[in-house]
């Protein structure tokens, strides 16, 4: 592509040192257009080439003659450094929008972790003491909800982290993360082929977490099915389960994360439901080698 990039300035160059032969006594109107289309082509040139070739293309054009190098330098260099300077303005720009993005997120995060984590901490607590206190026959149940909010501490944690730009602890293993979902009492249908790499290893974890919450939530009688295979570069995670409750507007959260976390890894992510079926279809290229 850069290649084809040079070939074209290299191209509005030889066309505007053509046009300036016809320009020495007058100027026909035929060269005012193709003047203007290699401005317009310079110009969209400039917003895509790294300084370099031009500056030696521009020099081998206007060194012909007076004559050619006045339309070298109108129809082909001005345009080009005008391309530059507004690919320069369109960089700043993205950059403080970028830098806007990640303060709001640090402000979410530190909001996120003022209002729930120190509640999330108190449940747990106060599990554990029922734990203590409750007959035998009730204390596995308030250890199970003490562990589960241990739990969504830890996960809360992932989340500041993540919010605020940063790289969570390591995920646990998928293996681990199905498990305790049977162990809450889920049927679960899991099949893992190929390896995942450590690219896209904590947004498949994501992913594969997303769908189980799910279905737990809006299906819990269903069983869900859940595939993780890797070939070609490309990890793809599939899960279904039945419908179960039709979702309400705020519900729709958790996908709408999801959907963003995987647009940041570069892949995609597809939803669907129909013949009271739901479907979710994650795909992650690599961004490493395997």
């Amino acid at each position: 592509m850069a290649a084809l990039r040079v070939v074209a300035l290299a191209a509005c160059v030889a066309a505007a040192v053509a046009v300036s032969y016809f320009m020495r006594e007058n100027v026909p109107p035929w060269t005012i257009a193709v003047c203007a289309v290699a401005f317009v082509a310079a110009f969209l040139l400039g917003r895509r080439m790294e300084p370099g070739w031009p500056t030696f293309l521009f020099l081998a054009g206007g060194l012909l003659e007076l004559t050619a190098l006045i339309v070298v330098g109108l129809a082909v260099a001005l345009p080009w450094f005008l391309g530059r300077v507004a690919y320069q303005q369109a960089a700043l720009a993205a950059t403080g929008v970028e830098a806007a993005h990640l303060r709001e997120r640090t402000r979410i995060a530190h909001e996120v972790h003022d209002t729930l984590g120190h509640e999330l901490s108190l449940l747990a607590l106060q599990a554990g003491a029922l734990e203590m206190n409750l007959p035998p026959e009730h204390q596995a149940d308030a250890a199970q909800l003490r562990m589960t909010a241990a739990a969504a501490t830890e996960r809360l944690a992932d989340l500041v982290f993540l919010l605020r730009d940063g790289d969570p602890p390591a995920v646990a293993d998928l293996k681990d993360l199905v498990d305790r979902a049977v162990a809450s009492g889920m049927r679960v249908e899991f099949t893992v082929e190929g390896r995942t790499p450590s690219t896209v290893e904590r947004t498949v974890h994501r992913v594969v977490q997303e769908a189980l919450t799910n279905a737990a939530k809006h299906a819990p009688k269903s069983v869900v099915l859940l595939k993780v295979s890797t070939a070609d570069a490309t990890t793809v995670v599939e899960a279904g389960n039945d419908a179960g409750l039709r979702r309400g507007a705020g519900s729709r959260l958790g996908l709408i994360a999801l959907r963003e976390r995987v647009r940041l890894a570069g892949g995609t992510l597809r939803t669907s439901r129909g013949d009271g079926r739901f479907e979710l279809v994650a795909t992650l290229p690599h961004s490493g080698e395997l």
